[in-house]
């Protein structure tokens, strides 16, 4: 069932409760074989609950609040709930102060003809950024990494739209009924691999449980063993309901979505906050490619990281 916005925070709001949030953290704790689970489970439960709330504050003064001052409030909300998942897996948190810093940094000043599509990150060794990617998603080794705002944008399957109006595409959709699954045949030639190297990347990944292959002159037909919400690099577009593949093989099509979110809101909120110029120049005349795919993006992430936080807290149920 496809849930929209309000009824994910309606689902969200079930953990509105100390008792249930407390059990759960209780499970959590109890599968890591944590010392005095208990205890610790009823010592985060009402921190949990604030994170929460906090975030969804914050949430909801984005929904009203104009475009120049979306990706602070945003970027905010994301962090607490981000917060709150951290409770699940880091009974400890914050066990220092070096995971409260943002963990990314940003070009301090603008070049002339700056292009927010062309602009870069560069993922710092301490903070949240590296803190949440590990304990949530067990993604290591992301210090240091340099990366581009559209590359970025790319593993974002709802801003398929705006690629195709600039004559790009970023995602391939996948047809799903039951456990089957058709995945274009013209994916080979983007991915520059033959049909047993495909399949062989999917099941290395694990991305999906493999029972049978076939395929015709359009698509390869994969039946799964399960029905099972496939894993990455398989995305799932909010919007059409449906899965989808990143168009071209990259790295960053194994960054859990919540990462690719917050490095991008990282980056808005500071522009919004310290290029004031420019960022208000963007809004105001909108000279480049740059301001559909940023106001897109904002109507998407606002949705959609709800969507991917109340995905993972239902994982631990």
């Amino acid at each position: 069932m496809l849930l929209n916005k309000d009824l994910v925070w309606k689902r969200l709001n079930l953990y509105q409760s100390a008792d249930m949030t407390q059990k759960l953290l209780n499970r959590c704790y109890k599968n890591m074989q944590i010392d005095n689970h208990e205890i610790k489970s009823y010592d985060n439960c009402y921190p949990f609950i604030y994170f929460l709330q906090h975030g969804e504050m914050y949430y909801s003064q984005a929904e009203h609040a104009p475009i120049p001052i979306k990706p602070v409030l945003l970027f905010y909300g994301l962090i607490h709930l981000i917060k709150a998942c951290l409770l699940s897996v880091d009974p400890d948190y914050p066990e220092s102060t070096s995971v409260l810093a943002h963990g990314v940094s940003s070009r301090k000043k603008k070049k002339q003809h700056y292009q927010f599509m062309n602009d870069e990150i560069k993922i710092q060794k301490m903070g949240l950024c590296t803190h949440f990617s590990k304990k949530m998603f067990h993604v290591e080794h992301l210090e240091g990494e340099k990366i581009i705002m559209k590359d970025l944008f790319y593993q974002v399957p709802e801003l398929d739209d705006c690629f195709t109006f600039n004559n790009e595409c970023n995602i391939f959709h996948i047809l799903k009924k039951n456990t089957e699954y058709a995945i274009p045949l013209s994916i080979l030639d983007q991915y520059h691999l033959t049909l047993d190297s495909f399949i062989r990347l999917l099941k290395d990944k694990n991305a999906i449980s493999i029972q049978t292959i076939n395929h015709d002159k359009n698509y390869i037909i994969i039946k799964s063993t399960n029905e099972d919400t496939p894993l990455l690099p398989f995305r799932f577009h909010l919007t059409k309901n449906s899965f989808c593949l990143p168009n071209k093989q990259a790295k960053y099509m194994y960054y859990p979505e919540l990462i690719i979110h917050y490095l991008l809101l990282y980056n808005l909120s500071m522009i919004a906050r310290y290029e004031t110029e420019w960022w208000c120049e963007l809004i105001k005349t909108t000279p480049t490619n740059d301001y559909p795919f940023i106001s897109t993006f904002l109507s998407i992430t606002a949705e959609k990281t709800p969507y991917l936080i109340f995905k993972y807290l239902q994982s631990k149920l």
